[in-house]
Formats: structure tokens, sequence, C-alpha cells
């Protein structure tokens, strides 16, 4: 004969649970502990929403179309406090004002040269108008790269000037 293991009572052979007070018997803990899965706790329902991402992630999107000539305007207007959004978009308004700076000032001294029958002051403008726009185009790839990154390195050469504050 068996006693049971929480109140005491006897227990008859080959029974799996004592009759007193419902107890699973000693060699049933054993069989069970073998073949049984832990039991998980309770876990509360999760959030919906995700944590709050870093300024850089957020904005990263609005950081890339800064460097995409008129589109400076959306980060602008769309992401005023981004501190992120703000430093590429004011690298993005400086590329942007120097390239048209640039269109401006090729095309008064085109006029100039066509006026004065220049062939080869042409041919020259027509060369650094060309290198200008490819190193425009690295400009702007490097500012998009810089961004797509989540960092905040500024342009070479006008990397330095700051209009927006």
């Amino acid at each position: 004969m068996a006693f049971c293991g929480k109140c005491g009572a006897q227990l008859n052979d080959g029974v799996k649970f004592c009759p007193s007070c419902g107890a699973p018997t000693g060699s049933e803990q054993a069989q069970q502990q073998t073949y049984q899965q832990p039991q998980q706790g309770y876990q509360p329902q999760q959030q919906a929403y995700a944590p709050v991402q870093s300024d850089a992630q957020q904005n990263k999107v609005m950081g890339i179309l800064a460097y995409l000539s008129w589109l400076v305007i959306v980060p602008w207007i769309a992401a005023k406090e981004s501190p992120f959004a703000r430093y590429h978009t004011n690298q993005g308004l400086v590329l942007a004002i120097v390239e048209i700076a640039w269109w401006i000032l090729s095309a008064i001294l085109t006029a100039i040269a066509t006026a004065a029958y220049s062939l080869g002051f042409l041919a020259v403008i027509g060369v650094i108008s060309w290198i200008l726009g490819i190193v425009f185009l690295v400009f702007s790839i490097l500012g998009i790269v810089n961004a797509a990154k989540g960092e905040m390195k500024p342009l070479p050469i006008i990397g330095g000037i700051k209009i927006l504050k």
C-alpha cells in the first residue's frame, strides 16, 4: 500500500489519483514529467505599433529627396522638425542653388560667346558645363548615399555653407 504525498491518505495499488484530495500519485507524476511540455507563463498582448525609431531612420526618404533638384522642397516642407532631414535639405538646397547659378552663368557666357562669334570660347564653356554637370551628379550621389546610411556628412567643397538653420 502507498500513501498520498499531499494529504497522507492510504492509496490502493494501481490508483493514479488520490481518492481524498485528487492529487496524482507519485508514479503518475514521474510519468507526466517525462512527457509533459513546459507550461508558458502569462504573456500580455504586445503592442501593435513599432517602437519609436531614430530620427535618421524615420526621415531617410526625406534626406534622399533633398538631393533630387527641385524635390528639395518636399523635405523642406514635410520634415521641418527633423534635424536629420533639415541637414540634408540644407545640403540639397545649397547644391541646387549652385547648380542654378552655374546654369545662369553658363547661359550668359554662351550668349556672349555666340554674339562675339567665338567658337573656341563656346567650346570651352561646353566642356566646363559638361565637367560641372558630372561634379554636380557626383555630389548628389554622395548626398543620397550619406542620407541612405543615416549619416550627416557634408558635401565636398559646398558642404560648409549653411542656408537653413
